[in-house]
């Protein structure tokens, strides 16, 4: 019973780890986007993705598009799972969030 018990908890730390990367990259995402919004360019975009969240440069992918007057920043990041026992047969979790703003217009 125990070992069961213990197995369920290291699981629910898992799910919890996983959950928290979604809400990381979906508030990346949109700090991303806003720095594409008041022009900044495709480096200052990532870096303001980074800046917002705690996540590893090496596993994220930005795309940043322009047009029709919105910036569109889409992030991907792949987050490992490395909780003992459970991790390994959960494998590596992709996370994709995209957000749009209106192209700020100067004066």
């Amino acid at each position: 019973m125990v070992p069961f018990l213990a197995l369920m908890l290291l699981a629910v730390v898992q799910v919890g780890l996983l959950v928290r990367t979604r809400v990381l990259v979906t508030h990346a995402a949109r700090e991303a986007a806003r720095s594409a919004a008041v022009g900044g360019a495709d480096g200052e975009v990532r870096s303001a993705a980074l800046a917002s969240a705690d996540l590893d440069p090496r596993r994220l992918q930005v795309l940043v598009r322009r047009s029709g007057g919105r910036a569109t920043v889409e992030l991907t990041y792949v987050e490992a799972t490395d909780v003992p026992v459970v991790g390994p047969l959960v494998g590596e979790a992709t996370f994709e969030a995209r957000a749009t703003m209106y192209l700020e217009v100067g004066p």
